[in-house]
């Protein structure tokens, strides 16, 4: 396959058939989120198994050193840290560090992200547009690149088991307030589309599966102060042996959180300075230390 980019500045090109193993990493693992009433972000599933774990094995064979992505992130050598560290760019909002946790280790001197140092993605449009290349007006892509239409829910459907299996929306008590259209079509924290009139707003605080049941309960009770975590990948170190101050970012478009976190064998607790709204299983919580990725993981409750 000829890829214009390549062949306008004359680097080889090569294309490999890896929709097996997305399918594997990516997409099932997505539908398997859903499926136990987890959160999924399926760009993390893609950096760690495709683009830092099969791109890395296929370079590797091809003699290549180094892999560069176009991520905003950056990769720094650190004189406190002694080695390379994966760190904020200068992105700002479009900053992608907190979707890069979960790459291996041993690839901070492996990866290059050329985009790090640049605030604007005007910037780069711009520099490509001077190269005379086409891309240069394409479009931001926002949704899920399997999902392309955003419909999460009519994908699930159309490929998996999963389907609409109605069943009651219960509050803390127990008492059934509405009917549920099924429970992958919810997420905690959401306010809208719950179908319910009740004095005060209602959110979905969580799910019981085992009763094909929808929580939910007033906005003070969307707020906790502590988390756990499993999955976990450090950058910065092999574990963590004492506690330690850090600020933890819980979805891609939160603010970060001033938190303590500490690990007991294969879990790490976050105790949050002040509770915060809305924290979803399945959703990655990455801890920095200043401007630096000390890691993260997955959390579990």
């Amino acid at each position: 396959m000829q890829n214009l980019f390549a062949s306008k500045f004359g680097i080889p090109h090569f294309t490999f058939d890896c929709k097996e193993d997305f399918k594997k990493y990516v997409i099932d693992d997505f539908i398997n989120c859903y499926a136990n009433c987890r959160t999924p972000n399926p760009c993390i599933e893609c950096n760690k198994f495709m683009k830092f774990g099969l791109m890395w094995e296929k370079a590797k064979e091809m003699g290549c050193d180094f892999i560069a992505t176009g991520h905003y992130a950056k990769i720094e050598y650190s004189d406190e840290y002694k080695q390379n560290v994966l760190k904020v760019s200068n992105a700002g909002k479009k900053d992608q560090s907190y979707v890069l946790w979960n790459m291996p280790k041993e690839l901070l001197d492996h990866v290059l992200f050329p985009l790090g140092v640049f605030t604007d993605k005007s910037e780069i449009r711009k520099i490509a547009s001077d190269a005379g290349l086409k891309v240069a007006s394409k479009p931001d892509s926002e949704d899920i690149c399997f999902v392309p239409d955003g419909n999460y829910k009519k994908f699930l459907e159309n490929n998996s088991s999963i389907k609409p299996k109605p069943g009651n929306i219960i509050n803390t008590k127990g008492e059934i307030l509405g009917k549920h259209t099924g429970l992958y079509n919810y997420t905690i924290g959401q306010r809208k589309g719950l179908g319910i009139s009740h004095p005060t707003p209602l959110f979905v605080l969580g799910f019981n599966p085992l009763k094909n049941e929808v929580i939910v309960g007033e906005e003070n009770e969307v707020y906790k102060k502590e988390i756990d975590v499993k999955e976990i990948n450090l950058l910065l170190c092999d574990t963590i042996k004492e506690p330690i101050k850090v600020n933890v970012k819980t979805r891609y478009s939160a603010k970060m959180a001033s938190a303590t976190i500490h690990q007991e064998k294969d879990i790490i607790k976050i105790v949050f300075d002040e509770p915060q709204k809305s924290l979803t299983p399945g959703q990655s919580a990455v801890f920095y230390i200043d401007n630096i990725v000390l890691g993260g993981g997955k959390i579990i409750n």
